[in-house]
């Protein structure tokens, strides 16, 4: 069993159990839920969501029939009034995952009531035959490693610009045991701490994982 089935995600920033993995996602206010049939003609597009509309957007696609995943992560926010920090979820990159076909894709961006919040996140390393980017797409195998690691809602994993990240090289290592045994990315160190960097193609940013022990790690031969 992967990460994409079985990850029941407990978010303390929404109401009740908020499942976005297969096979299996529920509203968390409707409790409507979508079933996952892989399908040869959908993708996963990356979709850039209006600041603090991503919730609600998931929810909406969710009651449309739409299988969609929204990864987040811990960042410290200062509250205004008191001055403190305070811990809280925040969307990765405020982006959506939508498993979908083009056209599908194409309807919510560009003429459903929901079109006002959503764009495109375009994959600025590839051109189509026009010369345009196109919309960032991931495969369900590059989506695996990201679902397992933001479902576990670890207080240690983090969102990183790739551009700023200090990786210790270029090899891939796998995580052989823990909470992230499969994951799969590159050592870099964070916050004083060596870390596996997972990273989607096209993305500036990366995810994290919490601090991984040399004995739990192994090269990646080929991959």
């Amino acid at each position: 069993m992967n990460a994409l089935d079985n990850a029941n995600i407990k978010d303390k920033n929404s109401l009740g159990l908020t499942s976005y993995a297969l096979p299996e996602v529920i509203n968390s206010k409707t409790g409507v839920s979508v079933g996952y049939i892989p399908d040869d003609n959908k993708k996963w597009f990356v979709l850039r969501i209006k600041y603090g509309q991503a919730q609600a957007v998931a929810d909406a696609m969710i009651e449309d029939g739409t299988y969609v995943y929204l990864a987040k992560v811990w960042k410290d926010v200062r509250n205004r009034e008191t001055g403190k920090k305070q811990r809280k979820l925040f969307p990765f990159m405020n982006l959506l995952f939508a498993y979908m076909t083009a056209e599908e894709a194409e309807k919510y961006v560009k003429s459903s009531v929901m079109s006002k919040f959503i764009t495109y996140y375009y994959n600025h390393f590839v051109t189509d035959v026009n010369g345009y980017n196109p919309p960032l797409t991931v495969s369900c195998r590059d989506m695996e490693p990201l679902v397992k690691a933001t479902a576990l809602l670890d207080e240690h994993v983090m969102e990183v610009d790739l551009k700023t990240c200090h990786f210790v090289s270029d090899e891939l290592v796998r995580v052989t045991a823990g909470p992230f045994e499969g994951i799969i990315g590159r050592v870099a160190r964070v916050a004083r701490q060596k870390r596996v960097v997972i990273h989607i193609q096209g993305l500036q940013s990366g995810i994290t994982t919490a601090y991984i022990p040399p004995y739990f790690l192994e090269k990646v031969e080929g991959d």
